[in-house]
């Protein structure tokens, strides 16, 4: 496919060539590269203005070039003292932080919390919540103990009651008769006395 104003065949004697209504349009290349003036700048102004960039671009980049030789050679003694880039993390967030205290905006911030926490427990709403929440912690310990020592009391009665000395008494002759009829089975399990032994029967072959 070829454009209407170049011939893109490779072939072609006149590649890479304008076409003739592009050849006639003059170009300027001092005004192309500059952009139009402001109202009320003469020529002469916009001239030094356009020096003065130049030369604070010129000063930008010198600037950047002795930062980057400074970052190495601090690079480099932090590696002889043995500092680590966490090290370095560490001590740019400790300092980080230091400004952020420092500041006029976190002092402000400070003090207005401070106001605000005042207000608040000075405020008759958290006076009552605080004696309502006091109030309801003592209650609370009052009725566990009240809790514990009726239960403590019901034990007693229980264990003072006949129906329990009954099964204690139960329990006990329980036990004795146990006990006791081990004591008379191991009597009788005793092994006999080497004269008890029967006679032997010696009948002759």
């Amino acid at each position: 496919m070829e454009s209407a104003g170049q011939d893109i065949n490779l072939n072609s004697p006149n590649k890479g060539l304008l076409s003739d209504a592009m050849m006639d349009v003059p170009v300027d290349s001092a005004a192309a590269a500059r952009t139009a003036a402001p109202e009320g700048l003469s020529a002469a102004e916009e001239e030094e203005l356009r020096a003065e960039i130049a030369k604070v671009e010129e000063e930008i980049g010198t600037l950047r070039q002795v930062l980057a030789a400074k970052e190495r050679h601090c690079g480099e003694l932090k590696r002889k003292l043995g500092l680590t880039p966490l090290d370095g993390l560490k001590q740019n967030l400790s300092k980080s932080w230091h400004d952020v205290q420092v500041s006029n905006a976190y002092v402000r911030t400070s003090e207005k919390l401070g106001e605000w926490n005042d207000k608040v427990t000075q405020s008759d709403f958290y006076k009552k919540t605080q004696e309502t929440l006091s109030q309801a912690g003592q209650k609370t310990s009052a009725a566990l103990s009240n809790v514990g020592s009726v239960i403590s009391r019901k034990l007693g009665d229980m264990r003072n009651s006949a129906t329990f000395k009954s099964f204690e008494d139960r329990v006990g002759t329980i036990k004795s008769r146990v006990v006791g009829s081990r004591e008379n089975s191991t009597d009788g399990l005793q092994s006999p006395s080497a004269g008890d032994k029967p006679p032997q029967d010696n009948a002759p072959f």
